[in-house]
C-alpha cells in the first residue's frame, strides 16, 4: 500500500458553499474557472475540469499511489471563521469528499473558534482518518492550551493530527510574488507549531501521533539554535511525530531524515497546488505514509 497523506481537492459542494458567500472567503465562477478570494492571499484560479473526481483519481494511480488523503486547504481561511460559518463550510467540504472515488480519504478539519472534543468524534463518525488543524491552532502556549482538549480526544481515539499552514497573515500585496507566503508566513507558522508541540505539547499528549506538513518548515534543523538560545531539551527522534515532504526535494529530505530518522518522513504531494517532483525517495516515503495510517487502513476508515 502506497499513500499520499497531503492532497487538496475542490469539490462541487464546497465550491457551491463558497460561491454563496458575499464575504471572504468566497468563490466566483465563470467559463469553467472558479476564482478563489480569501484574506491575506492573492486570488487564484481553479480549473474545474482538471478537478473532476475521475481525473484526480487517475492521477493517484499515475503517481504510483493506491490512496490519497484530502485535507481542507487552511490558507482559504475556513478554519479561522466564526464557529458556525466554519462548520457549514467544513460540512460542505466533507460532503464533497465523501462522494469521491474510493482512491480518496479525508482529514477532518477543526475550526479555531471554540474547538470542542466532540468535533473530533463527529469527524471520525463521518469516516475521517484523523483530524487536521491549521498551524495557528498550535502557535504558542495559549493556542496549545485552547487546542488541548481536542488533542487529548484525538489521542484517546488513537487517530493522527495533521498540521497544515495558513492562512497568511496581513493583507495580500499586489506586488508580492505568488510564492512569497509559502516561503515566509507558512514556514514560520509551521516552525512555531512544531516548537510549541515539541517543547510543551508532547508532555501533555505523550501518545498523540502528529504529522507536520512541509517538513515543519525545517524546524528540526534549528534544534541546535533552540539549545543555544536556552530552550528546553527535546526528543528529535520522537517516533510519533511525522513530517510530510510537500514542496521539498532530496537535499531537505536527506537533511531532515538525518536529524529525525528516515522513518518519520512521509509522502505528501500537495496536489493540485504543486506538481510533484521525483526525489528518489518517493516509494519509501509513500510506504511510510501507509505505515503511519496502518490502524486506519486496517479499520477501513481509509479505503483499502
Amino acid at each position: 500500500m502506497l499513500v499520499d497523506i497531503h492532497q487538496h481537492l475542490w469539490t462541487e459542494p464546497l465550491l457551491d458553499a463558497l460561491a454563496a458567500r458575499d464575504r471572504l472567503p468566497f468563490v466566483r465562477r465563470a467559463d469553467g474557472i472558479a476564482t478563489v478570494h480569501c484574506a491575506g492571499e492573492q486570488a487564484w484560479a481553479v480549473d474545474l475540469e482538471a478537478e473532476s473526481p475521475a481525473l484526480r483519481a487517475e492521477l493517484v494511480h499515475r503517481d504510483g499511489l493506491d490512496r490519497a488523503l484530502v485535507a481542507l486547504s487552511s490558507p482559504i481561511g475556513i478554519e479561522a471563521l466564526p464557529r458556525d460559518d466554519a462548520r457549514e463550510l467544513i460540512d460542505a467540504h466533507l460532503g464533497g469528499v465523501a462522494e469521491l472515488p474510493e482512491e480518496f480519504g479525508a482529514w477532518g478539519p477543526i475550526g479555531l473558534d471554540r474547538p470542542d472534543p466532540t468535533d473530533v468524534d463527529d469527524l471520525l463518525a463521518r469516516g475521517c482518518a484523523g483530524i487536521s488543524l491549521s498551524a495557528a491552532a498550535l502557535d504558542g502556549p495559549a493556542a496549545l492550551d485552547s487546542a488541548g482538549p481536542v488533542l487529548e480526544r484525538a489521542a484517546e481515539r488513537e487517530v493522527p493530527v495533521f498540521v497544515h499552514p495558513g492562512p497568511a497573515t496581513g493583507a495580500a500585496e499586489l506586488g508580492r510574488p505568488l510564492w512569497w507566503a509559502a516561503l515566509t508566513d507558512y514556514v514560520a507558522q509551521m516552525q512555531a507549531a512544531w516548537l510549541a508541540f515539541i517543547t510543551a505539547g508532547r508532555r501533555e499528549h505523550p501518545s498523540l501521533r502528529v504529522v507536520f506538513a512541509l517538513l515543519a518548515g525545517g524546524a528540526p534543523l534549528h534544534a541546535e539554535r533552540l539549545a543555544a538560545r536556552g530552550g528546553p531539551p527535546i526528543e528529535l527522534r520522537d517516533p510519533l511525530i511525522f513530517y510530510d515532504t510537500s514542496s521539498y526535494g532530496p537535499v531537505a529530505i536527506a537533511s531532515t531524515a538525518s536529524v529525525v530518522g528516515a522513518g518519520q518522513l512521509v509522502y505528501g504531494s500537495d496536489r493540485p497546488v504543486l506538481e510533484p517532483t521525483r526525489t528518489g525517495h518517493d516509494e519509501s516515503l509513500m510506504a511510510n505514509s501507509a505505515a503511519l495510517l496502518a490502524a486506519e487502513l486496517a479499520s477501513g476508515v481509509v479505503p483499502a
